[in-house]
């Protein structure tokens, strides 16, 4: 038997000279073409991720600046937006279901634990979006997008106890970095510029902002615990249907409250009175919905590019970013308290990522160990797929 594995690789290597140095070429090549694509989709992901959470946030800020007051309907369109994805939901989905690593065991939920999770966590969405527009109502929005970074600090201790996520001291360093530099900011008395804020105003505000940051963590955290406990699976379209279905319980849960709370009864005068018209009132609105679904395309394209820590990291990277604006358009005070309170945020930051980076370069290397050494010592494999065995040493 023997003898004969060794005669088919001889005649296999007579018909064709040197196939292995013309495979690594063309392997090669086609490496690093796919390498530039991966970078340009991740380059732009990363931009729609930044630029979406940021404008998004700016245009919430202008919209309570110039006579919005509807903290219901300011829920609503960050989430209502969600039919946007579609488009980009069946245009990717051949792409992702022929490439994608993501884990999937066969195995689909019920519809009963399936919907279970979709309502569980659209109502506690629809409930975060709740608090984050209560947070922007009163605080300045350069404060409000500081204590926003607090995020990464909750989904790490959520995730400590939900999905058994090791607290190394470089974690406990960046929780406690994000702690502080949150705490800093409730003892800036800061008013906005466009209203007189009370201190119970400033109290509030600041706590719901805590508070929808805490959620946020705590839904990030219960969506990985359903993807491995329930769903069994991380596929592209389960990732997308859990985003589309989230965001529609969720809006309806944002309805609900806007129609229950009485508030859709003002915004025809709330137009009507809108400083900047009523054009600019619809825009306002449109926009805002819009640009919050580029931030969610760019948060899921990240997630099956990379990895959803990378998408979480992103989208608090680019925090820093709206106080600038902030400082620029609504002329905020970026006082010392601010200042320390960014770089402390920052260096959180740096130091999760940093962590989260040596955990995965150490997942590599113990992933790698089994395509080096083969299953079997005394076999190797050709190039054409066969094996050979080979003399032990």
């Amino acid at each position: 038997m023997k003898g004969d594995q060794e005669l088919q690789v001889i005649v296999q290597q007579g018909k064709e000279p040197n196939p292995t140095v013309q495979e690594e070429r063309n392997q090669t090549g086609v490496t690093h073409s796919n390498t530039y694509k991966r970078l340009i989709r991740v380059a732009v992901y990363t931009f729609f991720v930044i630029s979406g959470q940021s404008v998004a946030t700016i245009l919430g800020r202008i919209y309570y600046d110039n006579g919005g007051n509807s903290k219901w309907l300011a829920t609503v369109v960050q989430l209502v937006g969600f039919p946007v994805l579609l488009p980009y939901y069946l245009l990717s989905i051949k792409t992702h279901t022929a490439t994608t690593t993501h884990r999937d065991d066969g195995k689909a939920a019920s519809l009963r634990n399936r919907v279970s999770v979709y309502v569980v966590l659209g109502v506690l969405v629809g409930a975060d979006c709740y608090l984050y527009s209560i947070g922007l109502l009163y605080l300045p929005v350069s404060t409000y997008s500081l204590i926003c970074a607090s995020q990464l600090a909750f989904n790490a201790f959520f995730s400590y106890f939900l999905n058994s996520q090791k607290l190394t001291p470089i974690i406990l360093n960046s929780l406690l970095l994000l702690t502080i530099s949150s705490t800093l900011l409730a003892f800036n008395n800061e008013e906005s510029n466009s209203q007189k804020v009370t201190k119970a105003q400033y109290v509030t505000s600041f706590l719901c902002t805590i508070g929808a940051s805490a959620g946020f963590g705590l839904v990030l955290s219960l969506q990985q615990l359903a993807f491995r406990k329930v769903l069994k699976r991380q596929t592209f379209t389960e990732v997308m249907d859990m985003i589309i279905y989230l965001s529609l319980v969720a809006s309806c849960v944002s309805l609900v409250g806007l129609f229950a709370s009485s508030e859709w009864k003002a915004l025809s005068s709330e137009m009507e009175n809108y400083k900047l018209g009523k054009v600019s009132y619809v825009m306002n609105l449109v926009w805002t919905a819009i640009t919050w679904q580029v931030f969610n395309i760019g948060g899921t394209g990240l997630i099956f590019e990379l990895s959803s820590l990378f998408s979480n990291a992103i989208s608090v990277l680019g925090l820093p970013v709206v106080p600038i604006m902030a400082v620029i358009i609504f002329h905020d005070k970026m006082n010392g308290l601010k200042v320390i309170s960014m770089i402390l945020a920052i260096w959180g930051f740096m130091s999760y990522v940093y962590q989260h980076y040596l955990d995965d370069k150490k997942m590599k290397k113990s992933v790698g160990i089994p395509k080096v050494e083969s299953c079997d010592p005394l076999e190797a494999e050709g190039p054409n797929g066969q094996k050979i065995e080979t003399s032990a040493s």
